[in-house]
């Protein structure tokens, strides 16, 4: 019995305290989780560790490639950190990772909203996809057919591609009354997505530009203008919109200035002509730099297509030169590519469109029109 009993001891104790290599394979197999893994990645997001957070995150969705948080952390930590306070321009392969990733995070969860965003942002702007973009933000309204937002991503889209009928149909679904309650800052974007809409087809109201066609009219404006820089808004403001403004606020302070009442008076009138001349003269500034204009749409077809349509006697001239000087480096590195490649633009080129989603907002009302005209509500008339 004694033997026994001490032979059971010994079991009870090691059954009870694990060893030390049993207590470390425990723990490792605790930090190989995909949660303590992304706990990693935050900590050394933390730590100002950005490419340890980078290469922990892929380590999460290797490990659950359903983890949206590690999606997204690899989305945001293959971008550029922010420097001085300044989101610093992606490289084309960095914008092409994030944008690979995004596509995971929506496809897993497509409620939040910044994804989208982001993804909306890197296609149109870094990557120069405007086709995508378009089918990108047909993806949110899917999900979400009464939110401003997508809508208006897309108006801008078309109208860079110069469709504008296209346009004028998403414009009246934007208004509509089945739209979600929108906030401040979208009534503004809501007023100048309509201003632009407006503004651009009455300056191509006598021909919209087509760049796929090298016969177009206005490659020849283009080429008659390739060493003219557009005018910038800061020079057009000094040289016609302040003389002007000037000349309205000496006559108003002579005739009203005599007082401190007119000097407020004339400070109003002064601030009132400044922003509407402002605002009328920004059609005239547009016309002014069509060429420019032109030439910008050209740009967003190659980038689009993959394919050029920019003659050889335009390209890497002054104008060229400055209309690539504002766009990013990742869209610039990515149209040098599709020069090297060579491969031109088929004259019958169209963007691919998707097919736009169709609010129906008439079912609620025709409803409520039954229900207010109903036979059992009816009251007969007395003769």
């Amino acid at each position: 019995m004694e033997t026994e009993k001490a032979r059971s001891g010994p079991k009870r104790w090691a059954l009870t305290y694990p060893s030390i290599h049993a207590s470390n394979a425990l723990a490792s197999d605790m930090a190989d989780t995909p949660e303590m893994v992304w706990i990693d990645a935050l900590e050394a997001e933390g730590s100002g560790d950005r490419e340890g957070a980078l290469e922990a995150a892929k380590r999460v969705v290797e490990m659950d490639p359903a983890h949206t948080d590690g999606w997204m952390g690899v989305a945001r930590w293959s971008l550029p950190p922010e420097s001085k306070g300044r989101q610093q321009m992606p490289e084309l392969g960095q914008a092409a990772k994030s944008m690979a990733a995004l596509r995971k995070v929506v496809a897993l969860d497509p409620e939040p909203f910044d994804p989208w965003k982001l993804g909306g942002v890197l296609l149109v702007d870094h990557l120069g996809m405007l086709e995508q973009g378009l089918a990108w933000w047909q993806q949110r309204r899917e999900f979400a057919p009464y939110e401003v937002a997508p809508i208006i991503e897309q108006i801008g889209i078309l109208v860079r591609m110069g469709l504008y009928e296209e346009s004028a149909t998403l414009l009246e679904q934007l208004y509509s009354e089945g739209m979600e309650a929108t906030t401040s800052d979208q009534l503004t974007q809501m007023e100048a997505v309509n201003r632009m809409v407006s503004r651009a087809a009455k300056m191509e109201e006598d021909e919209i530009f087509r760049p796929q066609n090298p016969k177009h009219p206005r490659w020849r404006v283009i080429e008659n203008m390739k060493k003219r820089k557009p005018i910038t808004p800061t020079f057009f403001l000094i040289t016609f919109v302040a003389p002007i403004v000037f000349l309205l606020g000496t006559v108003a302070m002579t005739m009203l200035g005599g007082t401190t009442w007119g000097f407020i008076v004339v400070f109003v009138f002064i601030l009132a002509c400044f922003m509407v001349i402002t605002r009328l003269a920004s059609g005239l500034l547009h016309k002014l730099n069509r060429h420019a204009l032109d030439l910008d749409r050209a740009i967003d077809y190659e980038t689009t297509s993959g394919r050029i349509c920019i003659p050889e006697e335009i390209r890497y001239s002054k104008l060229y030169n400055t209309m690539v000087a504002n766009r990013v480096p990742a869209l610039n590195e990515r149209l040098e590519l599709i020069v090297e490649g060579g491969d031109k633009m088929p004259i019958r080129w169209k963007l691919e469109l998707p097919e736009f989603t169709k609010l129906d907002i008439t079912q609620e009302y025709s409803e409520d029109s039954e229900e207010w005209w109903s036979d059992s509500e009816m009251e007969p008339l007395d003769d």
